[in-house]
Protein backbone atom coordinates (compact mmCIF):
# COMPACT_ATOMS: atom_id res chain seq x y z
CA UNK A 1 0.00 0.00 0.00
CA UNK A 2 2.28 2.53 0.84
CA UNK A 3 4.63 2.02 -2.03
CA UNK A 4 1.07 2.67 -4.21
CA UNK A 5 1.06 6.04 -2.40
CA UNK A 6 4.12 7.08 -2.78
CA UNK A 7 4.03 5.84 -6.75
CA UNK A 8 0.92 8.01 -7.11
CA UNK A 9 2.60 10.92 -4.94
CA UNK A 10 5.60 11.11 -7.58
CA UNK A 11 3.03 11.07 -10.94
CA UNK A 12 0.88 13.63 -8.98
CA UNK A 13 4.31 15.60 -8.31
CA UNK A 14 5.47 15.57 -11.87
CA UNK A 15 1.30 16.54 -12.95
CA UNK A 16 1.91 19.52 -10.51
CA UNK A 17 5.36 20.87 -12.10
CA UNK A 18 4.27 20.07 -15.38
CA UNK A 19 0.84 21.81 -14.92
CA UNK A 20 2.61 24.95 -13.16
CA UNK A 21 5.24 25.27 -15.67
CA UNK A 22 2.54 25.31 -18.68
CA UNK A 23 0.73 28.25 -16.49
CA UNK A 24 3.54 30.50 -16.32
CA UNK A 25 6.33 29.45 -18.65
CA UNK A 26 5.75 32.21 -21.76
CA UNK A 27 8.16 32.40 -24.11
CA UNK A 28 6.33 34.01 -26.95
CA UNK A 29 5.88 37.82 -24.89
CA UNK A 30 7.35 40.98 -24.94
CA UNK A 31 9.59 40.20 -22.00
CA UNK A 32 10.85 36.96 -22.87
CA UNK A 33 11.49 38.06 -26.30
CA UNK A 34 13.57 41.30 -24.87
CA UNK A 35 16.04 39.73 -23.18
CA UNK A 36 19.69 39.10 -24.18
CA UNK A 37 20.38 36.10 -24.73
CA UNK A 38 23.37 33.51 -23.46
CA UNK A 39 25.60 33.05 -26.38
CA UNK A 40 25.26 29.06 -24.68
CA UNK A 41 21.34 28.62 -25.05
CA UNK A 42 20.26 26.10 -27.71
CA UNK A 43 17.43 26.54 -29.96
CA UNK A 44 13.78 26.73 -28.43
CA UNK A 45 12.97 23.64 -30.67
CA UNK A 46 14.96 21.69 -27.80
CA UNK A 47 13.30 22.85 -25.03
CA UNK A 48 9.88 21.34 -26.52
CA UNK A 49 11.58 17.82 -27.11
CA UNK A 50 13.70 18.08 -23.42
CA UNK A 51 10.82 19.19 -21.19
CA UNK A 52 8.07 15.71 -22.17
CA UNK A 53 10.99 13.31 -21.99
CA UNK A 54 12.05 15.01 -18.66
CA UNK A 55 8.40 14.24 -17.39
CA UNK A 56 8.07 11.37 -18.70
CA UNK A 57 11.43 10.03 -16.59
CA UNK A 58 10.44 12.06 -13.73
CA UNK A 59 7.32 9.37 -13.70
CA UNK A 60 9.03 6.31 -14.71
CA UNK A 61 12.14 7.18 -11.82
CA UNK A 62 9.19 8.02 -9.24
CA UNK A 63 7.69 4.49 -9.79
CA UNK A 64 10.64 2.73 -9.73
CA UNK A 65 11.98 4.61 -6.69
CA UNK A 66 8.45 3.86 -4.76
CA UNK A 67 8.39 0.59 -5.63
CA UNK A 68 11.96 -0.68 -5.59
CA UNK A 69 13.54 1.47 -2.85
CA UNK A 70 13.48 0.86 0.86
CA UNK A 71 11.28 3.20 2.75
CA UNK A 72 13.73 5.63 4.28
CA UNK A 73 14.80 6.38 0.88
CA UNK A 74 11.21 6.05 -0.28
CA UNK A 75 9.78 8.60 1.14
CA UNK A 76 13.62 10.85 1.22
CA UNK A 77 13.18 10.46 -2.76
CA UNK A 78 9.29 11.87 -2.79
CA UNK A 79 10.23 14.79 -0.53
CA UNK A 80 13.36 16.29 -2.27
CA UNK A 81 11.02 15.85 -5.13
CA UNK A 82 8.35 17.92 -4.03
CA UNK A 83 10.99 20.43 -2.68
CA UNK A 84 12.65 20.63 -6.05
CA UNK A 85 9.32 20.98 -7.81
CA UNK A 86 8.39 23.84 -5.85
CA UNK A 87 11.46 25.37 -6.69
CA UNK A 88 11.12 24.46 -10.13
CA UNK A 89 7.75 26.29 -9.98
CA UNK A 90 9.19 29.32 -7.93
CA UNK A 91 11.96 29.72 -10.91
CA UNK A 92 9.22 29.71 -13.11
CA UNK A 93 7.25 32.02 -11.36
CA UNK A 94 9.96 34.61 -11.11
CA UNK A 95 11.22 34.53 -14.34
CA UNK A 96 8.17 34.59 -16.56
CA UNK A 97 5.72 36.50 -14.22
CA UNK A 98 7.79 38.47 -11.68
CA UNK A 99 10.52 38.94 -13.99
CA UNK A 100 12.86 39.09 -10.94
CA UNK A 101 16.33 37.24 -12.53
CA UNK A 102 18.29 36.47 -9.71
CA UNK A 103 15.10 34.83 -7.64
CA UNK A 104 14.72 32.95 -10.83
CA UNK A 105 18.28 31.47 -10.89
CA UNK A 106 19.01 30.88 -7.45
CA UNK A 107 15.80 28.60 -7.00
CA UNK A 108 17.08 26.81 -10.49
CA UNK A 109 20.65 26.32 -8.88
CA UNK A 110 18.75 25.19 -5.28
CA UNK A 111 16.32 22.90 -8.03
CA UNK A 112 19.56 21.49 -9.43
CA UNK A 113 21.23 20.84 -5.91
CA UNK A 114 17.88 19.21 -4.88
CA UNK A 115 18.13 16.87 -7.53
CA UNK A 116 21.37 15.20 -6.58
CA UNK A 117 20.41 12.81 -3.87
CA UNK A 118 17.04 12.43 -6.02
CA UNK A 119 19.54 10.38 -8.98
CA UNK A 120 21.80 9.05 -6.21
CA UNK A 121 19.06 7.26 -4.55
CA UNK A 122 18.22 6.23 -7.44
CA UNK A 123 21.39 4.51 -8.64
CA UNK A 124 21.34 3.29 -4.86
CA UNK A 125 18.25 1.25 -5.89
CA UNK A 126 19.00 0.46 -9.71
CA UNK A 127 21.87 1.74 -11.36
CA UNK A 128 19.65 2.05 -14.28
CA UNK A 129 17.32 4.02 -12.52
CA UNK A 130 20.15 6.78 -11.70
CA UNK A 131 20.80 7.05 -15.72
CA UNK A 132 17.67 7.40 -16.54
CA UNK A 133 17.54 10.34 -14.87
CA UNK A 134 21.26 11.57 -15.31
CA UNK A 135 19.68 13.81 -18.80
CA UNK A 136 16.85 15.51 -16.12
CA UNK A 137 20.07 16.73 -13.73
CA UNK A 138 22.31 17.77 -17.00
CA UNK A 139 19.34 19.66 -18.33
CA UNK A 140 18.92 21.62 -15.00
CA UNK A 141 22.79 22.74 -14.60
CA UNK A 142 22.52 23.83 -18.18
CA UNK A 143 18.88 25.41 -17.44
CA UNK A 144 20.59 27.39 -14.12
CA UNK A 145 23.80 28.52 -16.20
CA UNK A 146 21.32 29.53 -18.47
CA UNK A 147 19.36 31.69 -15.87
CA UNK A 148 22.44 33.01 -14.59
CA UNK A 149 23.27 33.91 -17.56
CA UNK A 150 20.10 35.67 -18.32
CA UNK A 151 20.27 37.99 -15.19
CA UNK A 152 23.97 38.82 -15.51
CA UNK A 153 23.14 40.11 -19.25
CA UNK A 154 20.15 41.83 -18.68
CA UNK A 155 20.71 43.14 -14.65
CA UNK A 156 19.67 46.86 -14.24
Amino acid sequence: MAKTIFAFLNVSLVALYAIGSGLWVNTGDGFYRSLKRPFWQPPDFLFGLAWPYNFLVLIIAGILVANNANSFFRVLYTVLFAFSVGTALLWAYSFYIQHNLILAAISLAVTALLTIPMVAIAFQTKVWFGLILIPYQLWLIVATSLSIGYQVLNKG
